[in-house]
């Protein structure tokens, strides 16, 4: 066996292998680094060990409150004491010689621990029995003196350990339903994902939030939002779910699909990119046809569909009181309309224009129809509807003009009309046209040669100023040519009625 590095030096001849630095009382040398000889000449006390902290199961170890370290025998161990390592003395001795093994300071939960090495103390007779039996002999003081540089060691490297583990974070990243288990540095849940290259949108939902702390054990969970184009009952809506399945959807949207139609099953996945969605919700809906009410429940598209699952079939033109193919909305009242329909062709006439112009050589109040008009033909297709047995009024589909109609060209006249004739104003006029005409402005004798109050020829008519003819003229110009012409030839011109004129 090896000396120690440090022997003391015995003036007397002693062992210097039994009697060495570490066996004397602690706090007799300044150095415990220092060699025996140069030790003899310093009496220098040490500064007393922090003050250790309590150790369960670790008796000889000072109260908290005690000033000083007592060291009583024992096997030593490292202790933390106010985050500090500390060698504290137990007392008794083990009972079997291989717990005596070679001390060993590790880190156990980031406080430094001395651990007995059983593989170097299984053998008895080996060098580390021989070590053991050795120091078995040894006082505590000189072990401590043999770990004390283990434990300022552990020191040491005991802050910046402590610092490591404390910011090394074990946690569970579970991103769209795949956990794994990670270390992380990240100190909040937006450093961990930025950390892992893990994106997230405003449709994605993150638990918990993004700015919240991390604790060693904690569970962050991201779940991307999927589009979803969904029809429900007809309407057509963009909305966002994060579940991975249609029934997943259903349920965090709310959609209660007991009895629904589903135009993708409720098993089925659904992508990043999303799906398109039709629901149809179970309604009730009432169907009057025939004098008969039914009410089904259905999720028909139509309400075609729906006529049909009540057992209404359509024939022909029969239709329902609101379109076939509208959607069916709960509770809604359904009527069937039997239609009976026919067509039928019917000629109109076109009425006639009248174009009129002025005429300064007629007196005012005076028209004459230069060209008669004449009414168009026109003709039209009529749809004759009996509803339920109800007929309704004919609705006009087409028309079709046969003949166009002609207008009538009249001519206005203008000219002042003179208010007497001297020499004939005292005459029985309206006796006269009594006996010519019956007092008709209009009158025509049979042959159409003489026409008007006072049955003019058109010569002669004209030969007084006259236009046109003169049962088209008005009363009074017909009287006031009478007049003139009574002038020129008396009464003459009314062989057999001219008699009136006296009275």
């Amino acid at each position: 066996m090896s000396k120690p590095q440090f022997e003391t030096y015995d003036p007397h001849g002693h062992d210097a292998s039994v009697h060495t630095a570490e066996t004397l009382p602690y706090g007799v040398y300044r150095d415990t680094y220092r060699p025996a000889y140069e030790a003899e000449a310093y009496f220098v006390t040490e500064p007393a060990l922090p003050l250790p902290r309590q150790v369960p199961g670790v008796p000889g170890a000072a109260a908290p409150d005690a000033e000083t370290v007592t060291l009583d025998r024992g096997e030593p161990t490292v202790a933390l004491y106010r985050g500090e390592p500390t060698v504290v003395l137990g007392r008794g001795e083990p009972a079997d010689p291989r717990e005596c093994a070679e001390p060993t300071v590790v880190l156990d939960r980031g406080e430094p621990t001395v651990v007995l090495d059983s593989a170097r103390a299984a053998a008895p007779g080996g060098r580390a029995a021989r070590r053991r039996r050795a120091r078995s002999a040894e006082r505590p003081e000189s072990a401590v003196r043999r770990l004390l540089p283990q434990a300022l060691v552990v020191a040491f490297l005991a802050g910046g350990t402590t610092a490591f583990v404390a910011n090394d974070k074990a946690v569970e990243l579970s991103v769209d339903g795949r956990p794994r288990t990670l270390h992380t540095f990240a100190g909040d849940v937006s450093e961990l994902l930025a950390e892992e290259g893990v994106r997230v949108g405003e449709h994605d939902m993150v638990a918990p939030s993004r700015d919240a702390r991390l604790a060693s054990g904690d569970e962050v969970s991201v779940r991307y939002g999927r589009p979803v184009r969904l029809t429900l009952d007809g309407e057509q809506r963009e909305v966002w779910t994060t579940a991975h399945t249609v029934d997943g959807a259903l349920r965090e949207m709310g959609v209660r699909a007991e009895g629904a139609y589903l135009s993708a099953s409720r098993s089925r996945g659904i992508g990043r990119a999303g799906l398109a969605l039709d629901v149809r919700t179970e309604r009730a809906v009432t169907i009057m046809a025939d004098g008969r009410t039914r009410t089904i429940r259905t999720n028909a598209a139509t309400v075609r569909e729906a006529v049909e699952e009540a057992g209404v079939t359509l024939h022909g033109q029969d239709t329902t009181s609101v379109p076939p193919d509208s959607f069916p909305r709960d509770g809604q009242t359904v009527t069937v309309l039997r239609v009976i329909g026919s067509r039928e062709i019917r000629e109109e006439p076109i009425p006639f224009g009248v174009r009129r112009t002025a005429d300064p050589t007629l007196f005012k109040g005076t028209e004459v129809v230069d060209r008669p008009g004449r009414p168009g033909l026109r003709r039209v297709t009529y749809y004759l509807r009996t509803v339920n047995g109800v007929r309704e009024k004919p609705r006009r589909e087409s028309s079709e003009v046969v003949r166009g109609p002609r207008k009538q060209l009249v001519r206005v006249g203008t000219k002042p009309r003179p208010h007497s004739v001297q020499g004939a104003e005292h005459l029985d006029w309206r006796g006269l046209a009594a006996c010519e005409s019956g007092g008709r402005p209009d009158a025509v004798d049979p042959s159409g040669t003489y026409g008007g109050l006072y049955q003019f020829d058109t010569r002669t008519w004209q030969s007084l100023g006259g236009s046109g003819r003169p049962q088209d003229a008005p009363a009074e110009e017909q009287t006031f040519r009478a007049k003139k012409l009574y002038l020129r030839r008396g009464a003459t011109p009314w062989p057999h009625c001219g008699t009136r004129l006296r009275g």
